[in-house]
């Protein structure tokens, strides 16, 4: 599955020391993963925005 824009901001893309390279980090088992990769999304389902700081921004 190609590596979508999204992925560098979203909550579940973190860094692996052991494979040393950013990975997601959702928590899916093997069906979700092979219905992720076949249906051919445009967008991740399972994007999560990690800016910690939008809801703040957004009140002001």
């Amino acid at each position: 599955m190609s590596e979508s824009i999204m992925c560098d901001n979203c909550a579940y893309f973190s860094y692996d020391e052991e494979y040393e390279e950013y990975v997601c980090d959702m928590d899916m088992d093997e069906d979700d993963y092979s219905r992720l990769v076949s249906k051919g999304f445009k967008e991740c389902p399972y994007y999560r925005n990690g800016d910690e700081y939008r809801v703040v921004r957004h009140q002001m």
